[in-house]
């Protein structure tokens, strides 16, 4: 029988554990491996839960077999061409074991972000007990929308309509960056055809920004894998994108937007996805202090790495931490200067702080921690006990502030932040935020936080995109980041919490091999594992298995009419 029938049931699969990883950008190897799908495997040797790699018709097929339910898509996530057998199955649901990208596997669609671009998609047919790949799917097999939450696949083009009869009138998205991007892509999956604008400052926009810290400043990925999609995507998409250019007025009441270009555009619906700014710091010198935010940030920081010998970072962050890391690559000697007593500490803990310091110390970093920079000089810089250390370049990475100039200006409610509710919507009816400058109610931790990692901003894009068209799907997700030091080591993070009662670690730190739990009141709130993409995984699942016990909070900020 040919299968492709939907489950009504709900259980979660774990495939067997994982060990090793990859590096961060994959090298898209083409070698095939394990069975030839198209000639078929025996039914009885993949057992319910079960993510078997194999081929069909010269590419990686990954056969699953869910309950009464064979599939099978693509085996490399879309997003960074992870091994997708060494990811997590919960229910039909497939879930990337690298940074947690979700893919229907009825279709093949890419659920949740990361991952942007579809799976492949294959028939199956089970019989006389053997199951084989028949054919890969056409798109035009699987156009229909899909009854599940965010499980449409993005259409090839779009039928567009100037005057939509479904939807708002109009979609302004002010920012082209995580959120915006993954907010106009979600409005064409969810059959959106009226006009979406994306406006953004930045000319490169959109493009993958938390590689530029790391692949591509390290020198292992070409500046061409840095757009999340070809330019003329957004065409076939009818998505504009207005670069160069930035809101300067919001006026809610007529629901029209002033740029600096001098246009005015108006809107049914409003993003603010406007991101934020690195912190500057104000000492002598400072125009010297390169920092890292923009793809042009980065060819900057580029261009002096490539006729210097040795570079100072001004903070131990996560970005800092990056920056050194990748200019130790690229062969600099690297200095960071920071005033914490490890790095990473206020996030990670001591341990894991101690981890760090030690992988980039065994790369030949030095630690000024306890130090700030009182000055930069011609080729040196000055810290704050009057020594000196040599540097051609100097980049800070001491924080960012959400950009919230505008939002203020427009009179919305704020709280640290673009105070939104759990729908992402702020106190002005029609009007969301996401990304850095949201603060939301978080369900999981019961209060109200602001967080800016990627995963975040473009899984809230994607929930205000289809809150746009009328849904009430509340911003749930449990945050995720991920952060690459060298080759040897790999940090994933889920959940969120900003102080814990104790931790517990489970592995062994000196191999690189662990995982650290937070504890707050005796329940794990969240986890940092190094090298354990899988276990991170499954924490992340169960941190949301936990949060469907919970009964939904009130809505928190009332929306009003302009």
């Amino acid at each position: 029988m040919l299968i492709d029938q939907p489950s009504e049931e709900f259980h979660e699969h774990v495939a067997p554990l994982a060990l090793s990883r990859s590096p961060e950008v994959s090298e898209h190897s083409d070698e095939l491996t394990g069975p030839d799908l198209a000639a078929g495997v025996e039914t009885s040797t993949v057992a319910p839960g079960q993510l078997v790699t194999g081929h069909a018709f010269g590419e990686p097929v990954l056969l699953v077999h869910s309950d009464v339910n064979w599939f099978a898509v693509g085996a490399k996530c879309t997003h960074y061409s992870a091994p997708l057998d060494q990811g997590l199955l919960v229910g039909e649901t497939l879930h990337c074991p690298w940074h947690h990208a979700c893919f229907n596997l009825h279709n093949g669609a890419a659920t949740h972000a990361p991952a942007l671009n579809d799976l492949p998609s294959y028939d199956v047919q089970v019989e006389n007990n053997r199951v084989r790949v028949l054919r890969k799917r056409d798109p035009g097999q699987l156009k229909k929308r899909s009854l599940t939450t965010r499980g449409s696949r993005a259409p090839e083009r779009v039928i567009f309509e100037p005057n939509p009869v479904n939807g708002p009138s109009s979609v302004l998205i002010l920012g082209a960056g995580a959120a915006g991007n993954a907010c106009a892509e979600m409005l064409r999956r969810e059959a959106y055809r009226g006009p979406i604008t994306m406006v953004d400052p930045d000319h490169d926009a959109p493009y993958d920004r938390p590689n530029l810290s790391k692949d591509y400043l390290a020198g292992n990925a070409p500046e061409d894998w840095l757009p999340l999609h070809p330019r003329d995507f957004y065409e076939a998409q009818h998505i504009e994108i207005v670069a160069g250019a930035e809101a300067v007025s919001i006026d809610p009441k007529s629901k029209a937007v002033k740029l600096s270009d001098g246009s005015t555009r108006h809107y049914g619906c409003l993003l603010l996805a406007t991101g934020a700014t690195p912190v500057r710091l104000s000492i002598p010198g400072a125009e010297r202090i390169l920092y890292l935010r923009t793809l042009r940030d980065c060819r900057a920081i580029l261009e002096q790495a490539s006729a210097g010998r040795k570079a100072v970072i001004i903070g131990a962050s996560f970005i800092g931490l990056e920056v050194a890391a990748s200019l130790v690559t690229r062969g600099l000697k690297v200095d960071v200067v920071a005033p914490e007593a490890l790095p990473l500490e206020r996030v990670l803990g001591k341990e894991l702080g101690e981890l760090v310091k030690k992988v980039h110390e065994d790369k030949g970093v030095t630690f000024h921690l306890g130090h700030s920079v009182s000055a930069i000089r011609d080729r040196s810089v000055e810290l704050d006990d009057r020594s000196s250390i040599d540097a051609d370049i100097v980049v800070a990475g001491v924080g960012v502030r959400p950009n919230l100039k505008l939002a203020e200006q427009t009179g919305l409610v704020l709280d640290n932040g673009v105070a939104v509710n759990e729908f992402l919507e702020t106190s002005i009816s029609g009007v969301f935020a996401a990304g850095d400058v949201a603060r939301w109610p978080d369900a999981y931790s019961d209060t109200r936080i602001r967080v800016e990692h990627w995963v975040v901003a473009e899984r809230q894009g994607q929930v205000v995109a289809r809150n746009m068209l009328g849904h009430r799907d509340r911003f749930d997700d449990i945050p995720f980041f991920w952060s690459a030091h060298y080759d040897v080591m790999q940090i994933g993070y889920t959940g969120h919490v900003e102080r814990w009662d104790a931790t517990r670690i489970d592995g062994d730190l000196s191999k690189m091999d662990c995982a650290v739990s937070y504890m707050v009141g005796g329940k794990r709130r969240a986890m940092a594992t190094i090298n354990r993409d899988r276990q991170n995984l499954e924490t992340e699942a169960q941190l949301a298995t936990e949060l469907l016990m919970k009964p939904p909070p009130p809505v928190s900020v009332e929306t009003q009419e302009a």
